[in-house]
């Protein structure tokens, strides 16, 4: 009998993702590119619109819901719903489930921003809301966009270019009044003591680190987040158009 050779298939990248960043293309295609962002940006509008005044909880895809961080994010999730506002997140497993789990289960509302990526990234069951996005940078600005406050929880590289694109935005004024909960402080300590060690190069000043707290308390992350959240919230209701096909 003839050997069977089995033919390793590696994960297709889209199209996008190969091309975009990798310098001039045609103009008709960058014609496209751009077209498609703009009809991501405003399907992104469309479905977030109506969701509320929005926390944003971010950290690890990987943590299993038996890890102590999964635990503390469900129940910032449930923190959020009792508050009466959104729980955000990017919509995948781990951390992101498990606050969207939280919110869910105690009757809040609960929305993610996902990402198309090589690997399959599916969005988690625990979400009234859920939108896929192809590029991070728009998925970046929608999360941004509807969100009052932001939750770091432990996570790699995707959770920190959050963390340092937020504290760019506050430090630029771009942004203005916006809580940054670091929860974890033994996870986290080295990056403070970086950011303070900034702080005494003179590249940042102790007022950009003022809106940030890092802390083990799921009581005082809230307390922290409140105090800001309360004041900024300034979004009037918004009506629904019929004509343009919003739903009741």
């Amino acid at each position: 009998m003839k050997a069977t050779t089995i033919k390793k298939v590696q994960p297709v990248i889209p199209a996008k993702q190969q091309v975009y960043l990798e310098g001039a293309q045609s103009r008709e295609h960058e014609l496209w590119f751009a077209w498609r962002v703009f009809k991501q940006l405003i399907k992104g509008f469309r479905t977030l619109h109506f969701v509320g005044p929005c926390i944003t909880v971010f950290g690890s895809a990987r943590f299993s819901e038996t890890h102590k961080y999964y635990i503390a994010a469900r129940e910032f999730g449930r923190r959020i719903a009792e508050q009466g506002f959104t729980t955000m997140t990017g919509g995948g497993p781990g951390i992101m489930e498990a606050a969207n789990r939280g919110a869910f289960e105690n009757n809040g509302a609960s929305v993610g921003c996902n990402v198309q990526l090589p690997f399959e990234q599916k969005p988690n069951p625990y979400m009234q809301q859920s939108i896929t996005f192809e590029h991070f940078f728009v998925r970046k600005v929608l999360l941004k966009k509807y969100s009052y406050a932001f939750i770091i929880m432990p996570g790699g590289f995707g959770t920190l270019d959050e963390f340092f694109e937020t504290l760019t935005l506050i430090q630029t004024k771009t942004m203005t009044q916006f809580p940054l909960v670091i929860f974890g402080t033994e996870y986290h300590k080295d990056l403070i003591d970086y950011c303070q060690y900034l702080v005494e190069a003179g590249t940042i000043s102790e007022a950009d680190m003022k809106l940030v707290i890092l802390t083990d308390s799921i009581d005082e992350a809230m307390e922290h987040i409140l105090t800001y959240i309360t004041g900024n919230y300034k979004v009037k209701p918004r009506k629904r158009r019929w004509w343009l096909f919003e739903k009741r």
